[in-house]
């Protein structure tokens, strides 16, 4: 194949195709008629000798030879557009971008009415998408553009990632108060003896379990639940115990009839992170975001 000769607006054809999945959202979002798209999606067939696309009911299903290009040529797309805006100025003042960040509910709690406070004095344009975060990093989002960054404790980050330390966090034991169990300083065997909710996050095991099962020991948990804000509200209500993110245990504490204690074994801090694709290093609106992020985390 000739590069010379080769169209490179295909190619950003072939990337909508590839995020949609369907020649009209495709098309509305290169805001082209959707016989161009098709017509550009026929070129790319003859030119690649791939169907590129197979229908299969309502959407189209990539091909393997196109599932391999995807990501390449996204990434040689995005490298193009930093390169043609190195040099712009970003004003956060007049700027209408809309950033795709991907958190779990208690980061979204502690961090994004902050951010938003933020933002409506210094980029009122500025819209932001809160997608749901999964235990592990969401790679193949970010690698296809569908998230800009994700903010998370994350075990593993692949080096084509750039790392931001946001916040280093504690736990803390919530009960209501009143509860039978407990009364003044909170120590292992009283501990034990709770029944527990444990927040598992899509976890298979938590620190405090991790570190309960290396002393051969294990705690009761008669609930399990993926969400932090509902655990606050089903603790003051009953008499299970939660371990909690300390910044989440003391907002709560201050809504609901809540008592908060230190755990009694030493579990440490953990830290959370913003995580977005290192090419996207010269982004200066997305580094602008990221630095006001890191101000809210330092606070």
């Amino acid at each position: 194949m000739n590069i010379l000769t080769f169209d490179l607006n295909l190619l950003r054809v072939f990337d909508a195709l590839m995020r949609e999945h369907n020649v009209s959202r495709a098309a509305e979002r290169l805001a082209l008629s959707q016989p161009a798209v098709s017509n550009a999606l026929n070129r790319l067939r003859e030119l690649l000798d791939d169907p590129l696309l197979v229908r299969v009911g309502r959407s189209m299903q990539p091909t393997p030879r196109a599932q391999a290009l995807e990501a390449p040529i996204r990434a040689a797309l995005q490298q193009i557009e930093q390169s043609l805006s190195a040099g712009e100025r970003f004003d956060p003042a007049s700027s209408s971008q809309r950033f795709r960040i991907a958190v779990t509910d208690y980061v979204e709690l502690i961090c994004m009415p902050r951010l938003l406070e933020q933002l409506s004095r210094q980029a009122p344009g500025i819209r932001l998408d809160i997608r749901h975060l999964t235990p592990s990093l969401p790679v193949d989002a970010l690698d296809k553009g569908e998230l800009d960054l994700a903010l998370g404790r994350f075990e593993e980050v692949p080096a084509r990632f750039a790392r931001r330390h946001w916040m280093s966090e504690t736990l803390q034991l919530a009960l209501r108060r009143g509860h039978p169990q407990v009364h003044g300083k909170l120590d292992l065997d009283t501990f034990l003896g709770l029944r527990h909710l444990w927040v598992h996050g899509g976890q298979t095991r938590g620190m405090v379990d991790q570190w309960l099962g290396e002393q051969g020991l294990s705690r009761e948990i008669l609930y399990t639940t993926p969400n932090y804000l509902q655990a606050a509200h089903i603790v003051a209500s009953s008499e299970l115990a939660a371990v909690l993110p300390t910044q989440l245990a003391r907002h709560f504490a201050a809504l609901l009839p809540l008592q908060l204690f230190d755990l009694p074994m030493p579990i440490g801090s953990f830290h959370l992170e913003i995580v977005s694709p290192a090419q996207r290093q010269r982004d200066a609106a997305l580094q602008w975001l990221i630095e006001q992020m890191v101000a809210i985390g330092q606070r």
